[in-house]
């Protein structure tokens, strides 16, 4: 079988979601710096993001981390977060995904007992530091971007569930956080299917009713997902991430711990050097920590560091076939549900709504 044009991924899970790594046969993104590119992707040419996030190459589940060279001299290698509705700036369990993937497939030297590895992201510099035992990372912890809520208790109005609170902060990205009893669920398994129904629907109010732009980042302006919460005896913090077209995150999610400690360091309720541990809707953990404080925008920030652990499991080889009927992608509502016709990408008649 010939392959001419291919793409190699590493086939990674952080704590069960899916974060593979796209290390070779990617063509080149325009633009000077990581924001540049990712905006370039999603404003000017989403081909190769539409190629590797839908059917038949792809699931719902998933996301695909495209590793490109550094634009940055004091980073090691970049990446942008590609998933089916459009590419992201940052994100905690993928960004393990990666640092996993570059150590143990040699493309950045391993040093035991720890190897600092500096990732140039569209959201900025991530300073990964990991543990590694005979060839392998243990765990992965990463300062993430400075992270600072936008709005507290700030109410909206929907129709299902009448005027509810959500907080606003930034983490990587823009989350609405919401306490689960807001939408009467609880974040368990057999609750999954409603609470990402619930997430896309909050999403689609919070666009009508909330405006966000980072003050640093430019393309940066809308919530990218709605993270349910619940507090668990002992202070660890229950989430569920949900994501468009309408599932849930299976990870403790990096970006939206980075948030939600955001949140309570705006209430006075973290200090640096408090630790928090974020437990998944399928009990995968991350502990997130304020290791500093900072101002941006003239925002009072956390500087948060998320630790957790992923696992390579395999690769996969595409071929890039010109006369591929569906390299623009598809997907379908039977397994992406109802709200598949929100998606950005693929081709308008191979979508079902």
């Amino acid at each position: 079988m010939r392959f001419d044009r291919s793409l190699e991924l590493l086939l990674v899970h952080c704590q069960g979601e899916l974060g593979h790594v796209l290390v070779s046969g990617a063509p080149e993104i325009p633009g000077a710096t990581m924001l540049d590119k990712m905006n370039h992707i999603n404003t000017v040419d989403d081909s190769l993001r539409r190629f590797v996030t839908f059917e038949p190459r792809a699931n719902v589940a998933m996301s695909v981390n495209l590793l490109v060279a550094p634009t940055r001299p004091d980073a090691d290698a970049g990446f942008i977060v590609l998933q089916a509705d459009r590419a992201h700036p940052m994100s905690g369990s993928n960004c393990i995904c990666v640092v996993t993937a570059l150590l143990e497939s040699g493309r950045v030297p391993m040093q035991e007992p720890e190897t600092t590895v500096r990732l140039d992201t569209p959201a900025g510099l991530i300073i990964a530091r990991a543990r590694c035992n005979n060839g392998r990372c243990v765990s992965v912890s990463l300062d993430n971007v400075p992270s600072f809520a936008e709005l507290l208790d700030h109410e909206i109005d929907t129709p299902a569930w009448g005027r509810i609170k959500v907080d606003i902060a930034f983490g990587g990205v823009y989350y609405a956080l919401v306490d689960v009893a807001e939408v009467g669920l609880t974040i368990e398994p057999a609750n999954a299917r409603e609470l990402a129904e619930a997430g896309i629907e909050l999403k689609r109010h919070l666009a009508e009713q909330v405006k966000v732009a980072h003050p640093t980042l430019p393309g940066v302006d809308e919530i990218a997902y709605v993270m349910f919460r619940d507090q668990e005896q002992g202070g660890t913090v229950r989430t569920c991430t949900t994501l468009q077209p309408g599932r849930v995150d299976r990870s403790p999610c990096g970006t939206g711990s980075s948030a939600h400690l955001a949140t309570l360091y705006a209430r006075g309720l973290v200090a640096v050097g408090d630790t928090q541990t974020s437990r998944s809707i399928i009990g995968g953990e991350f502990l997130a920590e304020a290791i500093g404080e900072t101002e941006i925008g003239g925002r009072k920030a956390i500087l948060p560091r998320i630790t957790g652990r992923a696992y390579v499991y395999g690769r996969s080889k595409l071929r890039l076939a010109e006369d591929d009927p569906f390299s623009g992608g598809f997907a379908l509502s039977d397994t992406w549900g109802p709200q598949v016709g929100l998606l950005k990408g693929g081709t308008r008649h191979d979508q079902a709504a």
